[in-house]
């Protein structure tokens, strides 16, 4: 199985200014390439809006979606609402007290969709994601979450902006049977690590890319870029692209 994930596309209403980057048309650049891919599925891993939730903006990437005609997936960011995402790309299903978490079966990977909006997952999520790593035994796992679980070693984000509950998180998916492969974003770099049988790979933004050497904000560069999956039985391989 051939995957996409795309992250931290931060689109804003038309017209407004989102410090001077053309976003709608960084991601339109991202998906032509992907059409040209064709893989089996994307998934969106939050910060989908450029500042704060929107209906119309929601609605505004489901249009590109429907048309690039690629089955996708999707999860919120800090900068997203989970309600209105969930409404506005047709997950509305899947919200459990408002929040957006869910699993599919991918051969056999189980895939699970977190919910790190509000900087920290729910108890109740926890225990979802504990129970369901615990029923599905000794097989990988795949997960899909905006925050990394743990620090990364840039410093502007780790300061700020890190997962508040990470190593908890990090705890629950450390215990699982076999190995655990998680894509994330919200940092603004290309970045992977591994902690135990935990497997971290944060993606870039199609924004802008953090200089993850500094201590106070400071952009790197304006590429943009997103994240290929292979799926190849209990294998599993990445690359990125680089636009």
């Amino acid at each position: 199985m051939h995957l996409v994930q795309l992250t931290d596309i931060h689109i804003g209403r038309e017209g407004e200014d989102t410090r001077g980057v053309d976003v709608r048309a960084n991601f339109g650049q991202a998906l032509q390439r992907i059409a040209s891919l064709q893989p089996d599925h994307l998934v969106l891993s939050g910060d989908l809006c450029y500042m704060d939730g929107e209906a119309g903006i929601y609605a505004w990437i489901r249009e590109q979606m429907e048309s690039l005609g690629i089955p996708f997936s999707a999860i919120p960011g800090n900068h997203d609402q989970s309600a209105l995402l969930a409404e506005g790309l047709g997950l509305a299903n899947r919200l459990k007290n408002g929040e957006l978490y869910y699993d599919q079966s991918w051969g056999s990977w189980l895939v699970l969709f977190l919910d790190s909006a509000r900087g920290f997952l729910s108890p109740g999520q926890k225990h979802w994601l504990s129970q369901q790593l615990y029923s599905h035994g000794s097989h990988p796992v795949l997960v899909f979450i905006h925050h990394p679980p743990c620090l990364a070693g840039v410093p502007y984000m780790d300061s700020r902006y890190a997962l508040q509950d990470r190593d908890e998180v990090l705890a629950i998916l450390g215990d699982h049977a076999a190995s655990v492969e998680l894509f994330c974003g919200h940092y603004h770099v290309e970045k992977s690590l591994r902690i135990g049988r935990v497997g971290i790979h944060i993606t870039p933004s199609t924004f802008f890319q953090i200089d993850m050497h500094q201590e106070a904000f400071s952009i790197d560069h304006y590429r943009i870029g997103f994240r290929q999956i292979w799926l190849q039985g209990e294998r599993l391989l990445s690359t990125m692209w680089w636009g």
